[in-house]
């Protein structure tokens, strides 16, 4: 039984997702270390291609199986054979089911090899006829998304910009980056485009071997052109003391780091692991001056009332404005989490609110679609304190709201969606 190793490692990659919650933006690094060139391409490309297409595949194969139950392990290999079949003409049919079956037995489902190979010859000769109870089904299935979060966006954007968020859920997204603090003086040498949004962003088409061998010297970081403009618009003023709340992994922490001028910089966040990640990401693009401090954000912070000059709360959120990046995240999201995250969100701003000096900015991000996460949570702040003042955030005009805030959309502007407030302490 030989598979190849791409075939092996998107299997486990989807395992884990499945049955860990765990994050393809986490695992695929992980796995795709130890594979050559043309199998971590493959692995990357199927893990993702099953995630951003697994409600219409499961749909195909429940009416393959005429919807028999199915182990996990089962419908990941049917799923990932599916994929092969229907979306990538470069591998011969033959591979993509005789690796399925192997797959099978490797996973110790011996007894579904013959089910495997039946239903994946039987989708080569005919696919079955998909069909709908009404157009939301049909985009919920086309596009992967739960019909519920369809429903959600539908109410909150209308259903025309649901259905183009959905689609472009599904679209690879640009590869963007920047340089970092230890390649000031590296020539990119006009082979990448400028972001005309974010300074210091450039996009790709492709990520080729410069890129690799300069990601690999700490020269230069992959960040979403929204993310970096979140950092960007922190105001860093020179010999002044910057906090950077939920800094963890700190792609955010280092860029802002690279604006300072003798200024303070100091980033947290709750565990041992995420600060260790947080002072190894700084300390890899030449930002180890940062001061990493480990807290929990929802209670009281660990420094003096009203000493630093800029706050960023980057908050922990559902992750919608991601699902380019962490397609598996539509599945992992629940109704419930909206109301737990912007308590969360709530707690912590309050808290990171008492250290803003008078005159100071406190800026409020997250990497969420939903108002209940973004907007409501910055009327609850000023409701209920009143020191603070909403000011307009330091972007371009393009993505600034009508209440003042600042959105990002991943089918308008093929970005992450982000969302950005600002506020002076009076």
């Amino acid at each position: 039984m030989k598979i190849s190793p791409a075939r092996t490692a998107a299997f486990d990659v989807l395992l884990k997702i499945e049955t860990e919650k765990a994050f393809s933006s986490v695992l695929l690094p992980a796995y795709e270390e130890e594979l050559s060139p043309d199998d971590r391409g493959l692995c990357h490309e199927v893990v993702l291609g099953v995630l951003r297409r697994q409600i219409m595949l499961d749909r195909l194969i429940d009416l393959l199986v005429d919807r028999r139950k199915l182990d996990i392990e089962v419908r990941i290999i049917l799923r990932l054979g599916l994929f092969q079949l229907t979306a990538l003409d470069r591998i011969p049919h033959h591979a993509a089911v005789n690796e399925s079956v192997d797959l099978a037995a490797r996973a110790k489902k011996t007894s579904a090899k013959g089910l495997v190979n039946a239903v994946l010859r039987k989708a080569i000769r005919a696919l079955p006829p998909v069909t709908f109870k009404d157009e939301l089904e049909r985009i919920c299935v086309e596009t992967s998304h739960p019909r519920w979060l369809l429903e959600r966006w539908s109410d909150e954007f209308g259903v025309a910009d649901a259905k183009e968020l959905a689609v472009a859920n599904n679209e690879p997204p640009l590869l963007t980056f920047r340089k970092t603090l230890k390649s000031r003086g590296v020539d990119l040498g006009g082979h990448y485009r400028e972001s005309q949004f974010v300074p210091g962003c450039f996009i790709a088409d492709s990520f080729d071997t410069n890129l690799r061998e300069l990601a690999d010297a700490s020269e230069i970081y992959f960040q979403d052109e929204a993310s970096q403009m979140v950092a960007r618009g922190v105001p860093v003023p020179a010999c002044g003391k910057i906090l950077d709340v939920c800094a963890s992994p700190g792609g955010k922490t280092a860029l802002i780091a690279q604006s300072a001028e003798n200024a303070l910089i100091v980033a947290g966040d709750r565990t041992k692991r995420r600060t260790g990640l947080l002072q190894k990401n700084c300390a890899g693009q030449c930002a180890a001056f940062v001061n990493v401090v480990q807290y929990d954000a929802t209670r009281a912070l660990p420094f003096a009332a009203s000493t630093f000059d800029s706050v960023l709360v980057d908050a922990p959120c559902t992750g919608t404005g991601t699902i380019r990046h962490n397609p598996e995240i539509r599945y992992f999201v629940e109704t419930s989490d909206f109301q737990g995250f912007q308590e969360t969100q709530l707690a912590i701003l309050k808290n990171a609110s008492k250290l803003v000096k008078p005159g100071g900015t406190l800026l409020y991000s997250t990497c969420s679609l939903e108002r209940a996460e973004n907007e409501e949570v910055c009327r609850l702040l000023v409701r209920d304190g009143g020191q603070f003042e909403a000011v307009r955030p330091n972007v371009p005009e393009v993505f600034v709201t009508d209440e003042g805030f600042a959105r990002t959309y991943p089918h308008r502007d093929r970005v992450d969606g982000f969302f950005i407030a600002a506020f002076r302490r009076k």
